[in-house]
């Protein structure tokens, strides 16, 4: 089982990440890591805070040498914030000083709900780990099972669909839209739409305000076969949209068309099977967005997250103080106008890892080479038996 977990806040000392299950004599170096690191840093909209930390991953144990060992692999990101926060987020037994309390719960952030399921009286107990900072170990861990998806062909993008009203119309070619994001400030394919954007984006950071979006995970080289539509928690579209909705601020998924398959009729919707010598079975079109009844069908695996604006306003909406419950306007963090861009490189991590995952579940093996074999012997055997020899 390929799994992880992450911990820290998002301004006290480091956020951790350890990976399980990673086979053996995988080839990974941090320089690798710190590459995602960086483009989750990256994207017009963005607040102070990235210009402040530096992502930088320190693998603290499971690689030796420049590979994989098979055993956990421990990665550390040291926040570079952490000495200006000392007092306030010191671990050690301690009174954090009054003016530093947090009592005006954020509408739309997990503020209040945190505080009163964990019977907490300082916000900041909720919202340090609640924040989107821990989406940097996430990117880190999804990086590891990226770097896995590699090795056996498989590669993963984003692009931005929409910020607010403004939608982008990007191009059909993949291999154009690749070219064109990782240099575009809110990895949008189409220039005079991502003009469009980012005015609107100054606009809304002009008024206060915090924007959202949609963006699209691409995935290809993705065999048939991920996922099983024998129990509903194994279902490969389940599990990529439960991975895509944890991403925080993420309201929406879509897998293919999406909502918009329930507004056309069935023929076309439904991607019509073709067959040839050459290329097996196949399909001329992607609406079901690579996965059929749960299962990875052979095409590119399409899914799209919709981002709700930040709950940080720097013109901050009403609120009440949970001490003695009198009105209020809500407190103000350091953030974001908009994530979108962020938020999608942090979608190519969670989407790699739940692929990933399925695809050892599926090949299975102690070792790449063990993998290897066992993803070979499967497409040799898809390629000979079907469809059945007379």
């Amino acid at each position: 089982m390929l799994r992880y977990l992450t911990a820290g806040e998002s301004h006290g000392q480091a956020l951790v990440a350890i990976v399980e299950g990673m086979p053996a004599g995988l080839p990974l170096e941090a320089e690798y890591i710190n590459r995602q690191l960086a483009r989750r840093q990256q994207g017009y909209g963005r607040g102070t805070r990235m210009k402040i930390e530096k992502d930088q991953v320190k693998i603290m144990g499971g690689v030796r040498r420049g590979y994989t060992l098979g055993s956990p692999i421990a990665l550390l990101i040291v926040n570079r914030d952490y000495p200006n926060w000392l007092e306030i987020m010191d671990p050690a037994p301690g009174i954090v000083p009054e003016e530093a309390v947090v009592t005006r719960p954020r509408p739309g952030h997990a503020d209040l709900s945190g505080v009163l399921k964990y019977g907490r009286r300082d916000v900041r107990d909720t919202l340090e780990r609640a924040s989107a900072r821990e989406t940097a170990a996430r990117v880190a861990a999804g990086a590891v099972a990226r770097r896995f998806l590699e090795e056996m062909g498989i590669e993963i993008f984003s692009h931005v669909l929409a910020i607010g009203e403004v939608r982008a119309q990007p191009p059909s070619d993949y291999a154009l839209i690749r070219e064109r994001v990782e240099d575009s400030p809110l990895r949008c394919a189409d220039p005079e739409a991502e003009k469009e954007m980012m005015a609107f984006i100054d606009r809304m950071k002009e008024a206060g305000e915090s924007v959202g979006g949609v963006f699209e995970v691409v995935v290809t080289g993705v065999p048939v076969g991920l996922g099983s539509h024998v129990h509903w928690d194994r279902r490969l579209d389940g599990r990529l949209a439960g991975a895509v909705m944890s991403i925080p601020a993420i309201k929406g998924v879509e897998i293919g068309l999406g909502f918009a398959a329930a507004s056309m009729p069935g023929s076309r919707v439904h991607d019509e099977i073709f067959y040839d010598n050459e290329r097996g079975f196949y399909r001329l079109t992607n609406n079901a967005g690579g996965i059929e009844g749960g299962i990875s069908n052979g095409q590119p695996v399409v899914v799209r997250g919709a981002m709700k604006p930040i709950p940080t306003l720097y013109r901050p909406l009403h609120s009440v103080d949970i001490r003695d419950g009198k009105p209020q306007m809500a407190s103000v963090e350091r953030s974001d106008t908009c994530a979108v861009p962020a938020a999608a490189v942090v979608a190519e991590a969670v989407v790699a890892f739940e692929i990933a995952a399925a695809f050892l579940e599926k090949f299975g093996g102690d070792s790449m080479a063990e993998v290897g074999r066992n993803y070979r012997s499967y497409l040799e055997t898809l390629r000979e038996e079907w469809p059945e020899k007379k």
